[in-house]
């Protein structure tokens, strides 16, 4: 298991797309036609205790559907863009709202149109199976696969280079 090569005292905030980064790439579809996803609980419960710990959380994503809003905000994220067809635009907004800059930011991205933001932000980072443009364009390569826990990778490593991780909060849900 690598580490992050940053400061991550620095983070303040981070953004996960869903589809092939907090969910695997590849969905069962419901007969009615909508997209079902499978989530990773440790991502969810180090998501959860990042917000608990006073880091912004957002979540940038294509999708459209209620039970990501109702996955996302169920852990405490309140940024949630869902139907981002151009994500670096939801990214500005999520940064000017909380006066963030790019270097405070970690976003975690696994395809092309997740590779503007990754040009932006702070900390651009992505699962094992991504895409190559997107590996390319990323300062941490997760060693896990998009869906089983590479969310729970980042967030753990920078919880713990603040001191916020395996305290207070870290018991409960």
């Amino acid at each position: 298991m690598s580490t992050i090569n940053y400061d991550l005292k620095k983070i303040k905030a981070m953004a996960f797309d869903v589809d092939g980064v907090l969910s695997p790439e590849t969905i069962p579809l419901h007969p009615s036609g909508e997209p079902m996803r499978c989530v990773n609980i440790k991502d969810g419960y180090a998501i959860q205790l990042a917000v608990k710990h006073g880091l912004l959380v957002a979540i940038i994503t294509g999708g459209r559907t209620n039970a990501v809003r109702v996955r996302f905000e169920g852990l405490g994220v309140k940024d949630l863009y869902l139907g981002s067809s151009i994500k670096i635009n939801d990214y500005n907004d999520f940064k000017n709202k909380y006066n963030l800059t790019d270097e405070e930011i970690l976003f975690m991205g696994d395809d092309i149109p997740d590779l503007e933001v990754l040009q932006t932000c702070g900390l651009p980072c992505c699962p094992s199976d991504a895409a190559p443009e997107v590996k390319a364009a990323s300062m941490y390569i997760s060693h896990k696969n998009g869906g089983y826990g590479c969310g729970r990778d980042v967030v753990e490593q920078v919880l713990k280079a603040q001191g916020k991780w395996m305290n207070g909060e870290a018991f409960g849900w």
